[in-house]
């Protein structure tokens, strides 16, 4: 039975990577986010099970130590973690899986799921980076100075990724990232099992 693959998507913040994909799964209903475990507070508007799986610290790391999460991480007091059961059951439906993770997240997962495919994305410019997170007006000087500081790390990692996508257009940087997801799924063992039964009734 054909199955979905797994997907990391990775970039600094501010290069567009969120706005990308969200743009992806709104033009191919294939393509699925997992829903990650935090054991931060629900914010106001979030939902349990859409937004995070909202767990406590005790649960988060009895998960942990069961080798439950295909990645995780902890962000200041709080933890963030991918379960593989989350994962498996998703690509099991036929759909891609995007984890949008960083590129420490993404040699764990890389670790336990080789098979996976990754994707990291540029912005055409540090200017062009630095006015995107500008723009967004929530952040201080000391914080967009800080996340300046961790991009220049994120990005030279850019070689451990199978592709480069640099979104300077965004409609040319969605065509490619849609392209990738489209040629992955074409392999001849890929086709040759979701079109069994046409082939059958081809060559009969």
């Amino acid at each position: 039975m054909p199955t979905g693959t797994l997907y990391i998507v990775s970039a600094p913040s501010g290069a567009g990577k969120t706005s990308l994909v969200h743009a992806l799964r709104e033009q191919d209903n294939r393509v699925a986010f997992s829903i990650s475990h935090t054991t931060r507070p629900m914010r106001p508007g979030e939902k349990k099970g859409v937004d995070y799986h909202f767990v406590d610290k005790t649960t988060f790391e009895t998960m942990a130590d069961a080798g439950d999460f295909l990645e995780s991480a902890q962000v200041f007091d709080n933890y963030y973690g991918t379960a593989r059961t989350e994962v498996e059951r998703r690509l099991a439906s036929d759909h891609d899986v995007v984890l949008d993770i960083d590129w420490q997240g993404a040699r764990q997962v890389r670790e336990r799921m080789p098979e996976c495919v990754s994707i990291f994305i540029l912005p055409p410019s540090k200017e062009a980076l630095e006015n995107r997170l500008r723009g967004r007006g929530q952040d201080s000087e000391e914080v967009i100075a800080r996340r300046m500081r961790d991009a220049v790390v994120e990005i030279s990692h850019y070689d451990e990724y199978d592709y480069l996508i640099v979104n300077d257009v965004f409609e040319q940087a969605l065509d490619e990232l849609s392209a990738i997801f489209t040629t992955n799924r074409l392999p001849l063992a890929t086709q040759k099992e979701r079109y069994r039964q046409l082939l059958n009734t081809l060559m009969a």
